[in-house]
């Protein structure tokens, strides 16, 4: 039997065994009478899969995969925090998906046909309405701080759908579920390291006390030269790559050469922050390791973290970021001698004082270096500081010019300096550089 079908066999069983259950890597490989190390990483694939975990003090168990929630949805209990709402009924259905809401303000018959199943009916003390809405499947929202007859609260327990009521009125409800839903088509979902991490079965690592040959079999079979190192207990303990390598003895061990404590992330690091380090450190791959004993349970390599942040870059997004509209507003007027943009500050860019906020303003320098430097080098890139020094207030209305001057590239990096003037009075200067990513 191959050790692919046997990983294969041991996942079934983990999958088979009932929720709960205590998973030992001994027992394991004692009941499918298979190697404790080809055990150990099936175990902790299952892990990386989210139907396995390390509880401490009790050990490994199997659990129930969670799904993860969809994030252009709103739950009925998100709406209850969202309105400081009191559940007067139907605590069942709180983690359901909110559809749509409606709005209780005309006859019965009416508004019959704008009720569907895990609707919002959001309703003042109107009981007939509170029960043609439950009857139809939806959810109901009193405003106003008024209550709910028994009979309702009766439904609402059998249905299994909540009845909330809020001290708010109607119309300031109405806005804060609203913006909610906009706030959420917005939402990118975030994709962390578990999403796409090379599992452990398919990792090409080596053990501390393996000879340097090793690593000349493995560097053969693989599109990079840096692999994890781990001791006895699959603790990652150190890396080695081809320049630790170079000029060593065949008979040397892995121990001898590699470097120790090296960079890794857990599969709850975004693929963000795990790019971002890749590349501060010039890195093409990284050890993921579990969240407690630094286990290795896979490796990302960089060019499967690119992939993942292209999918990002592609999804579709409804309604506008900070960063949308100050890209919507930016004009440029930039010639073959000089780079110029222009923007106006409308009423959202504002403060609570009228004057330009300082985010917008930080959106707008690193709206303005993106574009500037993707003229330099096409491609993505990663804003590592900005140092921005502000003059005088930028009024609503007034028109910004930007002016940014290339002080240095680099085939990895990017600096620029900028001057930001109002009415073509100064108002900021800033310093912004940036490392390119490479594609491979």
């Amino acid at each position: 039997m191959e050790t692919e079908t046997k990983h294969d066999l041991i996942m079934k069983y983990i999958q088979d065994l009932e929720t709960g259950s205590r998973i030992s890597v001994r027992q394991t490989a004692k009941t499918l009478n298979v190697s404790e190390g080809t055990a150990y990483r099936a175990i902790k694939d299952a892990e990386a899969q989210g139907f396995v975990s390390t509880v401490e003090r009790v050990g490994t168990i199997r659990i129930e995969k969670k799904q993860k929630p969809s994030i252009e949805k709103l739950t009925f209990d998100s709406v209850v925090k969202m309105v400081d709402g009191q559940v007067l009924g139907g605590r069942g259905g709180l983690s359901k998906s909110l559809h749509h809401f409606v709005i209780g303000a005309m006859e019965i018959d009416a508004m019959k046909r704008y009720i569907g199943t895990d609707d919002l009916m959001i309703a003042g003390n109107r009981e007939a309405v509170h029960r043609c809405a439950l009857n139809s499947g939806a959810a109901v929202l009193i405003t106003g701080g008024f209550e709910a007859s028994e009979k309702i609260r009766s439904l609402a327990d059998q249905l299994e759908l909540p009845v909330i009521s809020t001290s708010y009125d109607t119309f300031t409800v109405a806005a804060k579920i609203n913006r909610a839903i906009y706030d959420q088509m917005i939402k990118k979902e975030i994709v962390h390291v578990s999403d796409i991490l090379i599992p452990l079965s398919k990792t090409r690592f080596l053990f501390s006390a393996d000879p340097l040959t090793r690593w000349e079999e493995l560097n053969r079979t693989t599109t990079h030269g840096r692999f994890p190192v781990v001791d006895s207990k699959m603790k990652v303990v150190g890396i080695v790559t081809m320049k630790d390598v170079i000029g060593h003895q065949e008979t040397d061990r892995i121990r001898d050469v590699m470097t120790s404590d090296p960079l890794t992330v857990t599969p709850g690091t975004s693929v963000a922050a795990a790019a971002h380090r890749m590349i501060w450190e010039g890195i093409e791959c990284l050890p993921v390791v579990d969240h407690d004993h630094s286990l290795l349970i896979g490796i990302i390599t960089r060019r499967d973290v690119l992939k993942a942040l292209q999918m990002v870059q592609q999804q579709p997004q409804m309604g506008e970021t900070i960063d949308d509209l100050v890209s919507a507003n930016l004009t440029d007027e930039s010639d073959e001698d000089h780079d110029v943009f222009r923007f106006a500050v409308t009423p959202q860019m504002t403060d609570y004082l009228g004057f330009l906020s300082y985010g917008v303003m930080t959106a707008l320098v690193t709206v303005v270096g993106r574009r500037v430097l993707n003229r330099i080098k096409k491609g993505d890139l990663v804003v590592d500081n900005l140092s921005f020094y502000f003059f005088k207030p930028v009024q609503l209305e007034q028109n910004v010019t930007v002016r940014p001057k290339v002080l240095e590239r680099t085939r990895r990096n990017g600096k620029l300096d900028m001057e930001l003037f109002a009415d073509g009075q100064l108002a900021g200067k800033a310093l912004l550089t940036a490392q390119f990513i490479d594609r491979f």
